[in-house]
């Protein structure tokens, strides 16, 4: 399921992220690599903070459903 409907607290292991070849660089850029665990923080009118590899980073619904949990 992607990552904008995990609820908050819940920790994920990523399992695949999609999107477009520069989408996806970017988001592992911000440590978002399959296998890695990621634990969403909060999330507010459709953006989230989440912590992925000791770091708090904040995305959009878009990006979110793009990163499969």
């Amino acid at each position: 399921m992607p990552l904008s409907m995990v609820s908050a607290g819940e920790e994920n292991v990523i399992k695949k992220v999609g999107g477009k070849e520069e989408t996806r660089k970017f988001l592992e850029g911000l440590g978002f690599v399959t296998g890695s665990v990621v634990t969403v923080i909060s999330q507010t009118g459709g953006n989230m903070i989440v912590n992925v590899k000791d770091s708090r980073v904040a995305i959009g619904r878009d990006m979110a459903n793009k990163i499969m949990v």
